[in-house]
């Protein structure tokens, strides 16, 4: 939470600090635009006017997004799985963020994990770790009205209740004078801010007009993804899936990351890996794994798809004079935990730009250092990703995983140390360096040794495959 008295003590470090631009630190009257209304921006701006109040600093904030997230379909689509863990959405609570239920579209209990070699349900290690599915957007086009809200749309709001102004265009161009910058629109108009906030995600063609902003600038670099929505209704859900996300760790190549997450009427899948296309994708769904998911082992056609491009690298520099980047337009976490990561850059770069300036310099010395520390952790996750890689392509090692995993989940006596590094791995909620330290940890070395050779004994039948998991939970 912030306190009066804690913006009161930054704003008077900021005015001890020799030297400063006072032509580049915010004052009454200053106009700042934020480009791009998903969770990074609305955060942003919910942030920076919050803070702002706590040092009696008037700003004007301009929310740019022509999109409607209160619409189904492409309109007010975000492109994205949908989860959020319960830690980010207990953190959100205490920065006057809570979420409402009608927001929340399922709480997802557990994880099933699907190989070749069998399946294993994996609970959730403590209470505090379960995870939600959301729509950013509101549903897939042909969804029925329901009683939910947009998760995007949701914060939008709390922006504008703040005192954002909706500006609902499409900024096309971003240019600096030296003095301040300049937003130009699709509809020919155009204005000048004392700062620009850019968290238009990757899949923005904004990002490449930057690259003549910013000397030395790196935008962030991506890889393609693929999203879809199949319709099943609720009862059917319920009886074939339940209140968990299934995630399927097979011998594809490219493949990173698979999962189904129920949500409603609806199930999202989400592919994730080295350019996911069409040959990936033939692969992934004519596996029997994936067909004895859906009722009759038959994949109905989906109600709708995109192909959304994801940050793998963060952009160097995310920031300039007057000028700064978050969410994925910036940085973000691997594969996992984005909103997670909208929050934090959000917020670093508000306390940056009300406390300290809005300076390259300023960006660079209190912002720029959570970049850093997200790319690095970034780096320990792409080996971990290609040790999970490692196992996808070894059958035994598959086996080992499994009976390992499933042996935890039977008896609560052995502790889980697979089922929490999967569980974590899956949700993101856990920094990766955390994750890989665990699987250094001796105890967890000697019981996958110990489970790769029995889980591979000649004659030994594969683990049994469990149940689908029957839940009054609707």
């Amino acid at each position: 939470m912030l306190h009066a008295s804690d913006g009161l003590s930054q704003l008077g470090q900021r005015a001890q600090a020799q030297p400063v631009d006072l032509a580049k630190t915010l004052h009454d009257g200053s106009r700042i635009a934020v480009v791009g209304a998903g969770p990074s921006g609305s955060m942003f701006s919910y942030f920076l006017l919050k803070m702002a109040d706590t040092v009696a600093l008037e700003l004007d904030v301009h929310l740019y997004e022509p999109r409607h997230f209160c619409h189904r379909g492409p309109a007010g689509c975000n492109h994205c799985g949908g989860i959020v863990s319960e830690s980010l959405v207990q953190r959100l609570a205490t920065e006057g963020i809570a979420l409402p239920d009608d927001v929340v579209q399922r709480g997802i209990e557990s994880y099933t994990l699907h190989m070749d070699v069998g399946d294993v349900e994996i609970a959730t290690p403590l209470h505090e770790r379960r995870i939600a599915a959301i729509y950013r957007g509101n549903g897939p086009r042909n969804s029925e009205p329901l009683d939910t809200h947009s998760f995007d749309g949701y914060l939008q709001q709390l922006a504008y209740d703040q005192g954002a102004t909706a500006m609902p265009k499409l900024v096309t161009n971003v240019t600096n004078d030296g003095e301040q910058m300049r937003v130009e629109c699709a509809d020919g108009s155009s204005a000048d801010y004392d700062l620009v906030v850019i968290a238009t995600g990757v899949n923005s063609r904004l990002i490449k007009t930057l690259q003549g902003q910013l000397s030395e600038y790196s935008p962030p670099e991506v890889t393609k993804t693929f999203i879809c929505e199949f319709h099943l209704g609720k009862e059917l859900i319920r009886k074939t899936l339940g209140p968990s996300m299934h995630v399927f760790l097979l011998d594809i190549p490219r493949l990173e990351f698979a999962a189904l997450i129920p949500k409603g009427n609806y199930v999202t899948l989400c592919l994730l890996g080295d350019d996911i296309d069409d040959k990936l994708m033939e692969q992934f769904f004519s596996s029997p794994e994936v067909k004895n998911c859906f009722p009759g082992g038959v994949i109905p056609p989906h109600v709708c798809h995109c192909y959304p491009r994801i940050n793998i690298q963060t952009a160097k520099p995310s920031y300039g004079d007057r000028l700064v980047m978050i969410g994925d337009s910036g940085t973000t976490r691997l594969f996992k935990d984005g909103i997670g990561a909208s929050y934090r850059t959000a917020k670093a770069a508000a306390r940056t730009a009300v406390f300290h300036g809005v300076a390259a310099e300023d960006f660079r010395k209190y912002y720029w250092p959570l970049c850093k520390k997200v790319d690095s952790d970034n780096q320990i996750g792409k080996l971990v990703f290609a040790i999970g890689s490692l196992v996808q392509r070894a059958r035994f090692a598959r086996r080992g995983v499994l009976r390992m995993t499933a042996n935890e989940q039977k008896n609560p006596e052995i502790p889980p140390r697979m089922s929490e590094v999967l569980w974590d791995l899956f949700s993101g909620s856990a920094p990766y360096r955390e994750v890989f330290l665990r699987t250094l940890h001796p105890a967890y070395i000697a019981s996958l040794m110990w489970n790769l050779v029995a889980g591979n004994v000649p004659g030994k039948k594969p683990a049994a495959k469990q149940e689908p998991v029957e839940s009054g939970n609707g």
